[in-house]
Order: structure tokens, then sequence, then C-alpha cells
């Protein structure tokens, strides 16, 4: 038997991850040989650690 999700937030992102949404932490995108940002699609330089067009950010938790 699965258990419930422990709290609103896992309630929430089970309830996304059941419709096909990704709910994990995200990072850069590539493009060619820059980074791009996945809020605002912005390129930047490898060594970019923000978005210096929307100031997006990747999870530090990874």
């Amino acid at each position: 038997m699965a258990s419930a999700p422990s709290t609103d937030d896992d309630l929430f992102d089970q309830f996304l991850t059941t419709r096909g949404h990704d709910t994990g932490p995200t990072e850069w995108e590539e493009s060619y040989n820059k980074k791009q940002c996945p809020d605002c699609g912005g390129l930047h330089e490898e060594a970019a650690t923000s978005c210096s067009v929307c100031g997006w950010r990747p999870d530090p938790d990874r």
C-alpha cells in the first residue's frame, strides 16, 4: 500500500508528476557552447552562476 504525501508541497509535486510535469530541481540547459537559462532562455558563458537577464539561479541543493 502506498503512503500518503507528508506535506502540501509533496502532495502538489505528486499531482504535477502524475500529469507529466517535472518537479525536480532545475539546472542550466545547453545551447551550442553556452549555458541557457530555463526561465527566460538567455545565453551565458560556461562560467555563469546566475542568469544576468532574469536573475535565475540553479537549485543549490544539487
